[in-house]
């Protein structure tokens, strides 16, 4: 019997990448018999899954090719590059990396049983970044899942068009996946023990998917359906943009307990001046009435944001706007970068640049604030219940078990028994900087 060839991928970047990489496991286990490593050293294909987003996502990428390709000790191993970064440089990589084999973006990688057999029979380097019409879902098998917590992509790329973001010009338009693919997904994940489901898109609630008979969808008819799928106790979805939000997305809160109450809704600046710039066709006010109007749907939801600062043109008074924003939401769950200029977009040819000390500066006071605001907030989660669904030991302290609160709060708590995978009652003891503390009810 043949060995198994190793297989090892590092993953950048968001949840996207993350589930990509996961369908790419699955992909090159069925055609070429490939399985996981953890150890590099033993892989005989090794995949950087990359992401664009953060400036010089490149240079760290070949600073971590080269370092990984020093340890190999002239082991005869496969390279490939994917994900975005694959996608916006294409064959330059082969130039600065020659010992990269394959080339492939984010929509493509269902293609790569095709680009290892072309790469066994012809040698030399493989490279796609194209875009193709067919969709790659049709051509990856059933997703594999060992976890209580599994992911579903339901829509990619984007039509907004930020002034900052490389999101369209890497992941392509707004597509979305047919509703009957997504119902055949969730039902194989839940049938290998997934309680929880997380609905992924880089526009999530622009979805708009067919069903068999021609309806579309929009997002929130879809989680209804989702809903319905017997054995899904827990379902999220991510990322949202406010531009795109409805009454209706809101109101399932208070309708479908399976629905998490955890809201993640991107504002990126609480200045309606850097908003424009930024192109996010949305302002402050409109901003705060969809996140009043969740906390009336929702008293007990969580809302996270992300928050760019230093952008093109942003003063110490637009600053000020975003630092008040973060007080006036109060918000649970935050991801704040300092504005990295990316190739391709629009923010270049704004004037005002922010120096990279000041950015820093301001990021650092944000960030303070922020985890203020969150502290406070898990503080006041003392001594409430909470069902937390259990994904693992935790890492740091022997004799826990880490799980998530219903409202995406990583909770931490002791027992001797076997808990994996299972939703207990935690009553909260202690709330931390970044997560709860409690003990079972």
């Amino acid at each position: 019997m043949a060995q198994q060839k190793g297989l090892y991928i590092r993953t950048f970047g968001c949840q996207m990448n993350s589930y990509d990489s996961t369908r790419m496991a699955d992909l090159l286990a069925q055609s070429h018999g490939y399985g996981l490593v953890e150890d590099p050293a033993q892989a005989d294909l090794v995949i950087f899954n990359t992401c664009h987003i953060r400036e010089k996502a490149e240079e760290k990428l070949f600073s971590e090719l080269g370092r990984l390709r020093k340890g190999m000790r002239g082991k005869k191993t496969l390279f490939a590059v994917g994900g975005c970064v694959g996608q916006a440089q294409g064959e330059l990589i082969f130039r600065r990396a020659p010992y990269v084999d394959l080339v492939f973006g984010p929509q493509n990688y269902h293609l790569l049983p095709k680009m290892l057999d072309r790469l066994k029979r012809d040698g030399g380097h493989i490279g796609d970044s194209s875009i193709p019409e067919e969709p790659k879902f049709d051509l990856l098998p059933q997703q594999s899942s060992t976890s209580s917590v599994a992911s579903v992509t339901v829509q990619e790329g984007c039509d907004r068009f930020c002034a900052f973001c490389v999101v369209p010009y890497t992941r392509g338009r707004e597509w979305s996946r047919p509703v009957e693919d997504i119902l055949h997904e969730v039902t194989g994940l839940v049938s290998q023990g997934c309680l929880e489901v997380q609905l992924l898109g880089q526009n999530v609630n622009a979805y708009q998917g067919r069903d068999a008979e021609g309806v579309v969808y929009d997002l929130a008819l879809l989680i209804r359906r989702v809903a319905l799928v017997s054995g899904v106790k827990r379902i999220r979805f991510v990322t949202s943009h406010p531009a795109d939000m409805n009454a209706d997305l809101l109101e399932i809160f208070a309708e479908l307990p399976e629905l998490c109450p955890y809201l993640h809704l991107p504002l990126q600046s609480g200045s309606d001046r850097i908003l424009q710039r930024m192109g996010r066709g949305h302002t402050v006010a409109e901003y705060l009435e969809w996140v009043d109007r969740f906390r009336h749907l929702c008293p007990d939801g969580a809302i996270a944001s992300d928050f760019i600062v230093g952008f093109p043109g942003e003063t110490e008074a637009d600053f000020a706007e975003t630092l008040a924003m973060v007080e006036r939401v109060g918000f649970d769950h935050a991801y704040s970068f300092q504005y990295s200029p990316r190739p391709g977009t629009s923010a270049l040819e704004l004037d005002g640049v922010v120096s990279k000390e000041v950015g820093s500066q301001r990021l650092a006071v944000l960030q303070k604030v922020l985890n203020d605001v969150q502290l406070r907030k898990n503080r006041q989660r003392v001594g409430r219940i909470e069902a937390v669904l259990v994904e693992g030991a935790s890492p740091r302290h022997p004799g826990e078990w880490v799980g998530r609160a219903p409202d995406f709060r990583r909770v931490n708590f002791p027992s001797s028994e076997n808990l994996l995978g299972c939703i207990v009652s935690v009553k909260i003891t202690e709330g931390l900087p970044n997560s709860l503390r409690g003990i079972l009810a």
